[in-house]
């Protein structure tokens, strides 16, 4: 039977008490444990005339959905915290984001804002939302089309997505197309000079880019009466990248040349999941499963010279990588009594890379021959199993408690121009206490023993021939470790909006970074480092200022990080981790209109690289800004016209050589700034 709603303002809040996940009229439904939630209906999200639920769950205040693959482990440690209709999505790559943006507005009953706690889903804490669909049998679709211009390149006019969904009785669908072409451009001056700082040459260079991704992706779900839920998602997708360097070089006292760089990839992939579950004795048991699998070949052509025909030189990098993963799980999970759930999870997972990489070279004009690359020929392959006990239970009514402890063990081997076979085994869990201080304010604690995965082209060699840099391949690197205590805070200020803020302490053990190798650098194990992060989702409604129908939402992150350097001694930041990144967006909905207006603020910094012998930058400043108008009745279709990078961002990198290696003296410098322009789009989207 329908749940009982108090309506308060612009959203509503449940006081519910049935304990973890149960079965009423067909639907499944996440019960919770004597805990307020907060519950949004599709009118509250009717101002920004939505096409999917996806654009419902980006308009909740204080609310920014995690990616279900950020590069996590399996599924026993996902990240996601999106469930529809009390479930989670079986993929990664095709996530719960993806399954969001297939589902009508139509068909969303009521989106419930709760604590991960109160699920009985291992791994989940902090704010999460629960999409609640009818589950009826009409045929619904939306449809978007968006152009582009940019500076310095054709126009695309082939951004396309559509989307369909229908049921009949039990069985219900999903299907999506989807063209996301990239189109980037820059331009300008590089300055290259020695370690006193004179000029030692100039290049005049013009980048671009033009990339062009097709995915088509969709699900089955089956629910009959008997309490059973099954569920089949599949993803396809073609990837085409070229990039594209002219630069004109000036050196110092010497002849005008030219160097000319190509990039290209062709990449497919495929991603299959499913699950199942169903009641087995006093509890539910549920199979998971998934298999994906990606092909990507590479290839990298440089080449240089002068206009005399001096100095004439050329390299080719071809690399074809092939990955997989599969993934089978299983959990148990019973209510022993009211607030009180137990769950039993296997999982086991096999992961590869398989690379096949060649160099070839060309001096004076001559033909290009093999030149030995190390480690760059190679298969890595994982095998893990692990397994996790979680109990969850209420221990007042407003506070709650969800604790899991386990362990994994994996096999990491390596073939081909390195042979290693290694086995290691790691205890992991997590603790997780939730206040309901009040009405408007929750508090979650979260310490955690997280496992990380590693990233397998760390185990091969690769070679950068635009900027000169090689990274060699590491058969030794280990997973890092980490001891993570989160602290969150969740205050509904009720008609004024509502702001999600986390603190992030972390001890890492075993940290991925760049060390030396032999007479080079590449990844490997640094072996303790620190992180302190701060990260929030805030929304504040304007109404009550006078400037009604209006909303200030803002997403950001800072982090510290901290680790010894390996060829220094010295303390520093980790590789290129991020410093902060924000983003604020102002939007009007004007009363008693169909027009909206807004304006967004983005923008990010990280730290420096570190390599053997140089210390590299990438930017973009300043922070990139733009500004649309958007009318949402044009013949039943809503029409966005953008207008972006109002600031004049610019792509920005320095890098600073030394000799023999960081330790030494600065023998070279090079800087530069570019320029993009300005870039206009056009958007029409609607629902059938």
């Amino acid at each position: 039977m329908p749940l009982p709603r108090i309506l308060s303002g612009s959203f509503t809040v449940l006081l519910l008490a049935s304990p973890s996940v149960a079965w009423a009229d067909g639907e499944v439904v996440l019960a919770a444990i004597e805990t307020n939630r907060t519950e949004f209906v599709p009118a509250d999200f009717a101002q920004y005339s939505p096409v999917t639920a996806l654009d419902m769950v980006s308009r909740i205040p204080g609310f920014a959905i995690q990616s279900d693959d950020s590069g996590n482990r399996g599924f026993g440690q996902a990240r996601g915290n999106v469930l529809i209709d009390g479930q989670r999505v079986s993929s990664k790559s095709n996530g719960a984001e993806a399954a969001l943006g297939r589902i009508a507005p139509a068909r969303v009953v009521r989106i419930e804002v709760l604590d991960g706690n109160q699920t009985d889903i291992p791994g989940l804490s902090g704010m999460v939302v629960n999409v609640v669909t009818d589950g009826k049998g009409t045929l619904d679709g939306s449809w978007r089309w968006k152009s582009r211009i940019r500076e310095n390149l054709p126009p695309s006019f082939d951004e396309l997505n559509l989307t369909l969904s229908g049921a009949d009785g039990a069985l219900s669908w999903t299907f999506e197309a989807d063209s996301s072409p990239g189109r980037g451009a820059n331009a300008g001056w590089r300055d290259i000079r020695d370690g006193a700082g004179a000029i030692i040459e100039r290049r005049d260079e013009d980048m671009t880019i033009v990339e062009d991704n097709v995915t088509l992706s969709g699900s089955l779900a089956w629910k009959p009466v008997s309490g059973t839920v099954a569920n089949l998602t599949a993803s396809a997708a073609s990837s085409e990248f070229n990039q594209k360097q002219i630069s004109k070089t000036f050196p110092a006292g010497g002849p005008e040349g030219r160097r000319f760089f190509f990039s290209s990839e062709d990449e497919w992939n495929g991603e299959l999941g499913g699950d199942i579950e169903f009641d087995a004795g006093p509890g539910r048991l549920k199979f998971i499963g998934l298999s994906r699998y990606e092909h990507s070949p590479f290839s990298d052509y440089f080449s240089q010279g002068n206009l005399d025909g001096t100095n004439a030189f050329e390299q080719r990098f071809l690399q074809t990588v092939d990955e997989g993963e599969q993934i089978l799980r299983s959990e148990y999970a019973l209510s022993t009594g009211k607030g009180r759930d137990w769950q039993v999870s296997i999982e086991g997972a096999f992961n590869f890379l398989e690379a096949e990489t060649s160099l070839l070279e060309a001096a004076g004009g001559g033909p290009l021959t093999e030149v030995p690359l190390d480690l760059s020929n190679s298969r890595v392959e994982e095998r893990r199993a692990e397994m996790i006990f979680t109990h969850g239970r209420q221990l007042t009514p407003k506070l709650s408690l969800q604790v899991s402890a386990g362990a994994e063990y994996s096999e990491l081997s390596q073939t081909g121009d390195a042979e290693n076979k290694r086995a290691f085994t790691r205890p992991k869990g997590q603790a997780s206490l939730s206040w309901q201080q009040s009405d408007t304010l929750k508090l979650v604690t979260k310490v955690e023993r997280r496992v990380g995965q590693l990233d397998f082209f760390d185990f091969i060699s690769s070679v950068n021939i635009e900027q000169d840099i090689g990274s060699g391949g590491n058969p030794e690197i280990v997973p890092n470790q980490s001891w993570r205590l989160n602290l969150e805070a969740q205050k509904d200020f009720k008609a004024w909006g509502a702001t999600t803020t986390r603190l992030i302490f972390v001890e890492l053990e075993d940290v991925v970074d760049e060390v030396p190798i032999g007479t080079g650098s590449g990844p490997g194990n640094i072996d303790t480092g620190s992180l302190f992060g701060i990260e929030t989702e805030s929304t504040l409604k304007l109404s009550k200022l006078g400037f009604t129908g209006a909303e200030l939402t803002f997403n950001g992150s800072y982090y510290d990080t901290e680790v010894e350097d390996p060829l220094t001694g010295t303390q520093r930041s980790i590789n290129y981790h991020t410093i902060y990144d924000y983003s604020v967006e102002l939007r009007q909905d004007i009363p008693g209109t169909d027009w909206a207006w807004g304006a967004e603020i983005e923008g990010y910094k990280s730290e420096p690289g570190y390599q053997l012998n140089q210390v590299s930058l990438n930017s973009n400043e300043p922070a990139f800004a733009l500004a649309y108008v958007q009318n949402k009745d044009v013949a039943g279709m809503t029409a966005t016209f953008t207008l972006g990078n109002l600031f004049n961002q610019r792509d920005k990198t320095w890098r600073a050589v030394y000799a023999p290696d960081r330790n030494g003296t600065l023998v070279r410098s090079e800087k530069f700034a570019r320029g993009f322009g300005p870039i206009v789009t056009f958007e029409l989207k609607g629902t059938f």
